[in-house]
């Protein structure tokens, strides 16, 4: 089980579908013409490809790379400074 209590299958059933939703944000993205976007959601559907694969681990916890800087991501709407 993982740290959430969570069994390996539904670790596996999650990534799964966030790489779905990937697939489908890229091609939304790229009707738009944000190449940018594309590049970053083409990035993360790669990573978690590799993670289903086994190629790469869930958490970097334990290798050497930088965390994410956990920013929040608020709903669209007014962007506020």
């Amino acid at each position: 089980m993982n740290g959430a209590g969570k069994t390996n299958r539904q670790t596996q059933d999650n990534i799964a579908y966030i790489r779905q939703m990937l697939g489908e944000l890229r091609g939304v993205a790229s009707n738009e013409g944000a190449d940018m976007l594309c590049y970053l959601i083409e990035m993360a559907f790669v990573e978690a490809g590799d993670i289903q694969e086994g190629k790469r681990q869930l958490s970097i916890q334990q290798a050497e790379r930088n965390k994410p800087a956990g920013m929040p991501v608020k709903p669209p709407g007014e962007i506020q400074f």
